[in-house]
């Protein structure tokens, strides 16, 4: 692959080399990073978990109620559908040593048009996952911390709005760094932090008078299908980080396994988070159940002050890879590294908080990443660069027929999901 042919959105999925001031520390690099194969089958595990598990925990209860009880046959649907993309993302990797990312893939398929789409598929899906952490913060704090606002020279922050902007300046600093290894010892909070939420939310349950008896829910509620779709496809949405989990590995023949038990346990994971909060609220659940919490109790406050800092912790790994798609395009204007750096991750950080302020609905924008990026990063690209790469869109054979199929329902739920999740945004105004 020729550098002429690589465009400026080319860079890899958190696989940035970091230029380091001492010869020493130039030898340590992040297990996430590594493209030496040195991570341990039990590291990858962790990594993998990491990635597949996030704030869509937060939203997986009102995706239950949004679709009733029988959406949970949607949720294991989806999770075995993006397991198999999972596993079709390594069988391209095996066809092609000299595959290292998610956008190489694209380019291996489509030349550097497969490239360029894949590439702005991660990218913007990364921006509103980011954007998506403030109005998190946003709205718990606001929960937390009520009828608290500010007045500067005329200017009025109230409430939500006031802890978005708050936020964004408590993690801008984090974003300045230029250090993946640092980001990536931070962001390892995230799988203790699901199983933290998971475990608080069954204490408030069980133990704190909530109780898992409502009966306000519904066994299945056909016009909420699309919007259940679209965020349990959010939960699986990490298959851009699956290329470098597996070129990192000391044994790739172990990857299938790695998979294995990392959709296991997220899976369970959702399910149960899922299920222990359509008991409690039944259909008067928030896009975040958190919100639903008492604020009184103990175990409420862990959970949501557990999906306080995780978001935080977090937001700089998720921005870091397109503020380096950013600094390879606009390298001619801003010639010094660390300056250009620290001009576009605070522009970057800046729009994120915009784009917050002006589409403050957490599940509505999570419905609309699920079915529109998500959907297409994780179920029907790695269908058609397989297709592809491998050759078998020339023969119809039954996993073709698979594939095809599983393509043209991931295109479905694209344009059903991203209608109704714009129509839902729209109707807030």
């Amino acid at each position: 692959m020729s550098e002429e042919k690589k465009d400026f959105m080319s860079e890899p999925f958190i696989v940035k080399n970091i230029d380091y001031d001492d010869d020493e520390e130039a030898t340590i690099v992040d297990d996430y990073n590594n493209s030496q194969g040195k991570t341990s089958f039990s590291k990858t595990c962790f990594h993998g978990i990491n990635a597949l598990s996030g704030v869509g925990i937060l939203s997986v209860p009102y995706a239950l109620a949004s679709g009733g009880w029988l959406s949970l046959i949607i949720l294991f649907t989806v999770a075995i559908t993006t397991f198999y993309c999972a596993i079709l993302i390594k069988r391209c990797m095996d066809m092609d040593p000299l595959l290292r990312s998610y956008p190489d893939i694209g380019y291996k398929a489509f030349g550097n048009t497969g490239r360029v789409v894949v590439s702005i598929f991660m990218n913007l899906e990364l921006y509103l996952v980011a954007t998506s952490f403030l109005i998190l913060e946003g709205d718990n704090l606001n929960k937390l911390f009520s009828n608290v606002g500010f007045n500067f020279m005329g200017f009025e922050l109230q409430g939500k709005q006031m802890f978005i902007v708050l936020v964004a300046l408590i993690i801008l600093p984090s974003v300045w760094l230029d250090n993946m290894r640092i980001l990536s010892y931070i962001s390892a909070s995230g799988v203790f932090a699901s199983g933290l939420i998971l475990a608080s939310i069954f204490w408030v349950g069980a133990f704190e008078g909530v109780g898992f008896k409502n009966s306000d829910s519904d066994v299945f509620r056909l016009n909420g299908v699309t919007t259940s779709v679209s965020l349990y496809a959010f939960c699986y949405c990490a298959h851009p980080v699956f290329p470098t989990l597996y070129t990192s590995m000391k044994n790739k023949r172990q990857f299938s396994n790695v998979m294995v038990i990392c959709f296991t346990i997220c899976t369970f994971i959702y399910a149960s988070v899922a299920v222990l909060g359509y008991l409690m609220y039944g259909s008067n659940v928030e896009s975040q159940i958190t919100l639903n919490l008492p604020t009184d109790k103990l175990s409420s406050k862990v959970a949501i002050w557990t999906t306080l800092v995780n978001p935080i912790a977090k937001f700089a790994l998720m921005v870091t890879p397109i503020i380096d798609a950013m600094r390879s395009r606009f390298s001619r204007f801003l010639p010094n590294k660390r300056a250009s750096g620290f001009v576009l991750s605070t522009v970057l950080v800046a729009s994120n908080v915009i784009v917050a302020l002006l589409l403050p609905f957490f599940g509505d924008l999570m419905s609309l990443v699920g079915a529109f990026l998500s959907a297409s990063a994780s179920v029907i690209l790695p269908c058609l660069c397989y297709l592809k790469i491998s050759g078998k869109y020339r023969r119809l054979g039954f996993e073709t027929l698979v594939l095809i199929g599983i393509t043209l329902t991931g295109i479905l739920v694209v344009i059903t999901g991203t209608y109704r999740a714009v129509k839902d945004i729209f109707g807030r105004f």
